[in-house]
């Protein structure tokens, strides 16, 4: 099941937390994984990894702000193993600030890299990802990391939430765009609840500092209570459902949504 035997991934955001999970999972799934990010030392650690438990993966350094990182991503994928079967938008961040404290470089930043950077990933791995498409049974895939934030309101963030929210919409308007062009191109989202990881604790940071208790146990006792499933995710949680939507497992899935968030937004 979800096996990616003979796939080459790019993953932007690899080295570290979802990511990294997700490029570790895909390499044992049989996909030869590119970890693109601008963090070198976490990304070259995560090869490590990846190449100590006999898979094969390489770094790429990539600003997903930039056409000119995604261009050398890309070349660098398809130079080192001849293709580009699937692209998995993850780099994403968050602000944790509200709308009236945010400045507009704030916003700048934030919507470069969780929309700017989907949009240009998408854009230039087209080529690549319609070639290799055309000799796969069920076509290439993209597979975008939106959040619960794009499916609901925030409280906390609304920015944040509007940015996944485009994430959302855009996944379902590219899937139905490269379908009437004939792009045997597969896009499809996922959408995390709360996770253990840096992102995860940096938003119990900033519902302390919002609800003006400063207690960050508190607020992540808080966030464990809206999941009705007991506990907060963990990177593999997500890394399960991005190795799911990017095999053939779900070639009959385009333009859809992947919820995994413990029960949150079924409440």
């Amino acid at each position: 099941m979800n096996r990616l035997d003979g796939k080459v991934a790019l993953i932007s955001g690899a080295a570290r937390g979802i990511g990294a999970s997700a490029a570790v999972m895909m390499a044992e799934a049989g996909a030869k994984v590119v970890i693109g990010d601008i963090l070198a030392d976490r990304a070259q650690e995560t090869v490590a990894e990846i190449k100590a438990a006999g898979h094969e993966a390489m770094f790429a350094p990539l600003d997903v702000t930039t056409e000119d990182g995604w261009a050398n991503a890309i070349q660098a994928a398809t130079d080192n193993y001849g293709k580009l079967d699937i692209l998995v938008n993850n780099a994403g961040m968050f602000l944790g600030q509200d709308i009236e404290d945010v400045s507009l470089d704030d916003w700048h930043k934030l919507m470069s890299i969780n929309l700017t950077g989907v949009f240009l990933g998408t854009k230039m791995a087209i080529p690549a990802l319609s070639k290799s498409g055309e000799t796969s049974a069920h076509g290439s895939v993209i597979v975008n990391t939106s959040s619960i934030a794009g499916l609901v309101g925030s409280q906390l963030d609304p920015l944040y939430s509007m940015t996944k929210g485009g994430v959302t919409t855009f996944t379902k308007s590219s899937a139905l765009n490269f379908a009437r062009k004939g792009y045997r191109i597969r896009v499809n989202s996922i959408h995390p609840g709360v996770i253990e990881t840096d992102m995860g604790e940096q938003t119990f940071v900033a519902r302390a500092a919002k609800t003006r208790s400063n207690d960050i146990d508190a607020a992540r006792a808080t966030a464990i209570s809206t999941h009705p499933i007991g506990r907060l995710g963990v990177p593999t949680d997500i890394a399960n459902g991005i190795c799911f939507l990017a095999s053939d497992d779900a070639g009959f899935m385009t333009g859809a949504g992947l919820v995994v968030d413990g029960g949150l937004t079924a409440q």
